[in-house]
């Protein structure tokens, strides 16, 4: 299925390629998301008529990730958990409980914006967590588990 982006897709494109994807990508994420539409004549058409529309938005978006890095990237957020003995945690810490302590900072932060390659934390100690805030802007934190 050939679709045309109507933004940045991580490992896919630039705005405005004209790509090749399977058809149920396109269909069943893409398209319904409103991140690309199918490369007809009509649709390139109106996609160079809203051009501009589109690369403003996009850099207003851009912008507002950028602000909300700085105003997150290098901060400590501690969270405190029941732990045994030997410092391991009674559960885990995962992306809601890293989501909702970012969010008692005073900063906006969604739980899939946050990256655990590793899955989540079982152990008391400090971590570093990246923040994937926009396709081009990433933040990290210090994350320190503490032992209640």
């Amino acid at each position: 299925m050939e679709i045309i982006l109507l933004e940045k897709i991580e490992n896919l494109g630039a705005m405005g390629d004209k790509v090749i994807v399977s058809p149920g990508y396109g269909r069943n994420y893409l398209v319904p998301q409103g991140k690309a539409k199918a490369a007809t004549a009509e649709n390139i058409a109106e996609f160079e008529a809203r051009r501009a529309e589109l690369e403003q938005a996009a850099a207003e978006a851009l912008a507002a990730a950028e602000a909300r890095r700085d105003q997150i990237d290098g901060k400590t957020v501690e969270i405190v958990a029941k732990a045994g003995d030997e410092g391991k945690l009674f559960g885990s810490i995962g992306t809601a409980d890293i989501a909702d302590a970012i969010k008692a900072t005073g900063v906006e932060i969604e739980r899939n914006e946050i990256r655990l390659p590793e899955g989540a934390f079982r152990q008391v100690g400090e971590y570093d967590v990246v923040l994937h805030l926009h396709t081009d802007v990433d933040a990290t934190i210090k994350l320190v588990v503490r032992a209640e």
